[in-house]
């Protein structure tokens, strides 16, 4: 698949996302970075802004095998995973698989259950298999995680590990539509009873695995120049040195931006990436990588000023 293929294609899942979704194309692009950088989503906003809905939309303009879970505070790791069940027919144990094997799972309010059940997608989001008894059971070689939150200052929530939320590419804030998109969102809705699916609003298929598989290998072709590396770097490090912030972020954050940084050059069809890319997603790759330092907590500082400073005065190449 050449680059402007894979424009095209993005194109196609964007057009399909939105019979179904009313704004939010900042959000969608950045769910086909992920998809094409083979990378994991959080989104996080309050209930009721379509962070469910645009996961299913998602999934069903790409074709995939999709799974769900409802995370909730009785949940335990073997409803996520499966288990192990003996057959008294055949006297040997039989794998019953949960529903994390499939090729997108949405995690749906994922800080709604205890750390110990979040912790069973750590091994499934790294390497794309999970461990069962002591066996490993490959997943889907294009798992992806879409993960969805409820603010922490809610009732009732987990926050989450770090080392999980470090396995996401991106945490995305869902923000409340504006007055013109929320007209649209009603007058297309408030007509319509009962619960809505995408396909009722015509969005269809328009990927499988194999051309997304296809669009993926694509990013063989997108050049990352030296300078543009040494400036993730540079960017990163900056990270770990503010006086303001307690954590930086790790080399994993450095390399996950790179590839983003390819993927998002891929969607637009060039060959090469270019320092807007890296500027266009740093805010959502780092945001949850950061821990203010008590002192900027007091003040009232927010992270994602803070990177927005941390991008300003970092030199990048021309």
């Amino acid at each position: 698949m050449t680059l402007q293929q894979v424009r095209d294609l993005a194109q196609a899942i964007r057009a399909e996302v939105a019979k179904a979704i009313v704004g939010q194309d900042a959000m969608v692009d950045h769910l086909l970075v992920a998809l094409i950088s083979q990378g994991h989503v959080l989104l996080e906003g309050p209930p009721g802004t379509a962070k469910t809905f645009l996961a299913q939309a998602f999934s069903t303009a790409l074709g995939l095998d999709y799974g769900r879970i409802q995370f909730t505070p009785d949940l335990l790791p073997g409803d996520i995973l499966g288990s192990n069940l003996f057959n008294f027919q055949t006297s040997q144990f039989t794998l019953t698989r949960g529903p994390i094997f499939c090729e997108l799972l949405l995690a749906d309010e994922i800080n709604r259950t205890p750390p110990k059940t979040q912790a069973a997608l750590l091994e499934a989001m790294q390497e794309r298999r999970v461990t069962l008894d002591g066996e490993t059971h490959q997943l889907p070689p294009r798992f992806m995680v879409v993960a969805t939150q409820n603010p922490i200052e809610n009732q009732g929530v987990y926050p989450l590990p770090e080392a999980q939320l470090d396995r996401f590419l991106f945490k995305l804030l869902v923000p409340y539509p504006d007055e013109a998109e929320e007209a649209r969102i009603v007058a297309t809705y408030g007509s319509r009873s009962g619960p809505q699916k995408p396909a009722d609003l015509g969005v269809t298929p328009v990927s499988n695995a194999q051309m997304l598989a296809t669009a993926s290998a694509a990013l063989d072709h997108v050049t990352v120049a030296d300078e543009i590396t040494r400036y993730v770097v540079r960017l990163v490090r900056a990270t770990r040195e503010h006086s303001e912030l307690a954590v930086g972020a790790s080399p994993r954050a450095a390399v996950m931006l790179a590839n983003a940084a390819r993927a998002r050059a891929a969607l637009e069809g060039r060959a090469y990436v270019i320092p807007d890319d890296v500027k266009a997603l740093a805010v959502s790759v780092l945001r949850h990588r950061l821990t203010l330092s008590p002192a900027a907590e007091i003040e009232g500082r927010d992270v994602e000023a803070l990177v927005a400073e941390l991008i300003d005065a970092t030199q990048a190449p021309r």
